[in-house]
């Protein structure tokens, strides 16, 4: 693998990711009609590498609701929660906070059973088309829903529930998972600012379990050490686009519209299909 080779899947992996356009879905597009390497087939070290990379970014966007996180949760365990409380720090909103993502990441179970099923799709263009085009259709919607007004103040156990079924039913190729689950989100009344936050922080716990998966099967696979620093330079860069497109979908969503992420992804997905027709 070249340092070039590097960047772009770094590029590829820290925009897509985030941006509601579907990382999975592109990724087998450039793969199957630009050359592009298959990492999680030829380097899955390098694949783990870069998902650590973009959850990286997740944790420098929202360091401090993390940090909140952190110490709501430690908070549990001690027994000055009234002092704290009256020192300011109502950890209440943030432990709540906790629960729903725990609750939001259980429906990723259900796909365990299906998992190569689902990645034989990975191939099926024809189908990676058609789901961005879905993809598209939700985000299109989604600019149409009645404003919310839930937080985890607010949210309920079965918003929790419905949400993380859309990140289960994201694990599709061509469906964006965060498109997915901020839908989701709005469909239940949820704030837009909460419905971006939350989809970005409960895909800590699944980013990291897929990972800790992958990284036993490359270490089982072999890892070519002499290529450390190109997987470094791909990883940095993957970090770094992340994060800008993050902030890039904050700032989005506090305007309201996702329309141009709609037109983005139909686009996409019918060139995904003409393309497929033509070879």
């Amino acid at each position: 693998m070249s340092y070039l080779s590097a960047i772009i899947l770094g590029i590829v992996q820290g925009v897509a990711e985030f941006l509601p356009i579907s990382s999975s879905g592109h990724l087998a597009i450039f793969q199957k009609f630009f050359g592009l390497v298959d990492v999680e087939s030829e380097n899955l070290f390098f694949d783990v590498l870069l998902h650590l990379g973009t959850l990286a970014a997740v944790f420098v966007a929202y360091r401090k609701e993390i940090g909140e996180l952190i110490l709501a949760f430690f908070s549990l365990f001690t027994r000055d929660q009234q002092q704290a409380q009256k020192a300011g720090h109502d950890y209440r909103p943030a432990r709540r906070l906790i629960l729903l993502i725990i609750v939001a990441t259980l429906p990723l179970f259900l796909i365990l059973p299906i998992k190569d099923s689902i990645e034989s799709l990975y191939t099926n263009t024809f189908f990676v088309g058609g789901a961005l085009i879905f993809t598209g259709l939700l985000l299109f919607a989604s600019d149409r829903f009645p404003k919310g007004y839930k937080t985890e103040k607010s949210a309920t156990m079965l918003d929790a529930v419905l949400v993380g079924c859309a990140q289960a039913l994201a694990t599709v190729p061509g469906l964006s998972r965060s498109g997915t689950t901020i839908s989701a989100g709005l469909v239940r009344r949820f704030d837009r600012s909460f419905a971006v936050r939350f989809s970005f922080l409960m895909s800590i716990p699944a980013v990291l379990g897929a990972n800790i998966l992958s990284l036993i099967d490359a270490v089982q696979a072999g890892i070519d050490w002499a290529l450390l620093p190109v997987y470094l330079v791909g990883v940095a860069v993957a970090g770094v686009t992340g994060y800008l497109s993050i902030r890039l979908l904050k700032f989005i969503a506090s305007r309201g519209s996702f329309g141009g992420f709609a037109y983005y992804c139909w686009g996409a997905g019918a060139f995904t299909i003409i393309m497929s027709l033509v070879s």
